[in-house]
């Protein structure tokens, strides 16, 4: 009798880490590779082509923010089952994410057979938390008149807010977005006001002391 293979589609702007992702699904012998993406329009078109139980999504793609992509993929199959993968640790983006309708969050340099591990999670309809992102959704859930500022901001606010806490510049954030410099000043006045901050330097040191760069 055949097993049933867990199906599943890459959506990873780097063909040279879809291309291990794969090799390492493939060879766990019950997980087939149905779909590959490399921008937020292909894996869109994925998703309408092909039946997939799990999608893996990288944070980190040329047309939109994966929190963007996330829900723009939802939208199409709500039932789909993605896990977010990144290379920012788990305090910056795995909350946002699993709000937004991931099931899961990993960074990309964890061992292949947490990867493996989630996926079957999710397969079975489970959402995969780790220890430290529970521990997070914990203390939020046991805090909630005391949320951090920046989960207050929207997701280009919170995108904007780390630009600018790596230092870059208002046009330059601009350029990379496809933004005009008006909108990424009105994003920045933004969360200025809702974070109760003055200055570029506030929002620099209050992203280092919270860990978002």
């Amino acid at each position: 009798m055949d097993i049933q293979k867990i199906k599943v589609i890459i959506v990873d702007d780097h063909a040279i880490l879809r291309s291990g992702i794969k090799q390492i699904l493939l060879a766990s012998g019950d997980i087939d590779v149905v779909g590959e993406a490399e921008n937020v329009a292909q894996a869109i078109k994925c998703v309408r082509e092909v039946a997939a139980d799990v999608m893996l999504l990288d944070i980190s793609l040329p047309d939109k923010t994966g929190i963007e992509a996330l829900k723009l993929i939802k939208r199409e199959n709500a039932a789909l089952n993605i896990l977010m993968l990144s290379m920012y640790m788990e305090e910056q983006y795995a909350v946002r994410s699993i709000r937004s309708g991931a099931s899961g969050y990993l960074c990309k340099h964890t061992a292949s057979e947490e990867l493996l591990t989630a996926i079957h999670t999710l397969a079975k309809g489970k959402k995969y938390i780790t220890p430290n992102v529970a521990e997070i959704l914990a203390e939020q859930v046991g805090n909630d008149y005391a949320v951090a500022l920046h989960e207050t901001l929207s997701d280009r606010e919170f995108q904007v807010m780390r630009m600018i806490a790596s230092g870059q510049s208002v046009s330059e954030i601009a350029d990379k977005l496809a933004l005009s410099v008006k909108t990424v000043s009105m994003y920045r006045t933004r969360l200025l006001e809702k974070m109760h901050l003055k200055h570029n330097a506030d929002i620099t040191h209050y992203a280092i002391k919270n860990q978002l760069v």
